[in-house]
């Protein structure tokens, strides 16, 4: 049995497999009550679902992040105005940054492999509003460069070289905060297929963050084990931070359930995400 809350999903305007819609009818067969759509620096699918009206949803996105030091961090913003001038800007600057890696590796690709795209695949993939490495890998795999997806990644595309593409952390929790939102921080000790971050470098990056003005920590995670989550939730209540947790859903492309919460399977209980007292949304 999943829980019943899952405040970290994604769909197919990321990197997900599954169309807000579909995502909608897999979320209400779950049985989750209360979900967010947190797709990667786009709020085109939480638009979509917020235009539909649909009720106990919070709009969402997850801003890839690197903070003062160069350190990778991924930041959820919950309830956000997505009219907001200061989040429309912190937007761009993330779609500007992606979109400028995307075309240094099409040229890597060519230049490095001989892999070529026509100028129609190219469009296709200009029309995902979060296009990355999952749907080049895709499309690698589809032309016959390589047998999965996970292959293409790992032995091609991240052989390149393109850059940093991710916006700081303090704009976007500062603009989390400027549109209303509430600013939390994903997977903080790593998420899928990532090492766990040492707990000395993780309250260094949490005292940055902090002072940027973050709100929480999201302490149950579909990876964590419960060691790690009774850590960040004492870290959390001594720190005066939101708890929030969430599965990191991707469809396909993940194999996470929805309603995840931790690695044992467990289900938790909505009181202890202490992030929905502030959370403001329709509720049926």
């Amino acid at each position: 049995m999943p829980s019943t809350i899952d405040l970290h999903i994604h769909s197919a305007n990321s990197d997900g497999t599954d169309t807000p819609e579909e995502l909608l009818n897999k979320i209400r067969l779950a049985g989750i009550k209360i979900f967010a759509l947190t797709d990667h620096d786009t709020i085109n699918g939480a638009m979509t679902l917020k235009n539909l009206g649909v009720k106990n949803f919070v709009a969402g996105i997850e801003f890839s992040c690197i903070t003062q030091n160069n350190h990778k961090c991924h930041i959820l913003g919950l309830g956000y105005d997505e009219n907001n001038n200061d989040f429309k800007n912190a937007l761009k600057a993330g779609e500007d940054l992606r979109h400028e890696k995307f075309f240094k590796r099409i040229k890597f690709l060519n230049d490095t492999f001989n892999i070529k795209f026509s100028d129609d695949e190219i469009e296709d993939l200009l029309k995902i509003p979060s296009v990355g490495k999952p749907h080049l890998g895709n499309l690698i795999v589809k032309k016959g460069y390589a047998k999965t997806r996970v292959e293409a990644i790992e032995n091609i595309i991240d052989k390149a070289k393109t850059g940093n593409d991710k916006i700081s952390a303090e704009l976007a929790i500062k603009s989390i905060l400027s549109a209303g939102g509430i600013a939390i921080w994903a997977h903080p000790l790593g998420g899928e297929r990532e090492k766990e971050l040492p707990q000395e470098l993780f309250l260094k990056i949490l005292a940055e963050l902090k002072n940027y003005g973050l709100n929480g920590l999201e302490c149950y995670y579909s990876k964590y084990k419960f060691t790690q989550t009774e850590w960040l939730d004492d870290v959390a209540k001594s720190e005066g931070l939101l708890i929030s947790g969430g599965s990191d859903y991707h469809g396909a492309n993940k194999h996470i359930p929805l309603g995840r919460l931790n690695s044992d399977d467990e289900i938790i209980a909505p009181e202890l995400l202490t992030v929905l007292n502030r959370l403001k949304f329709e509720r049926s």
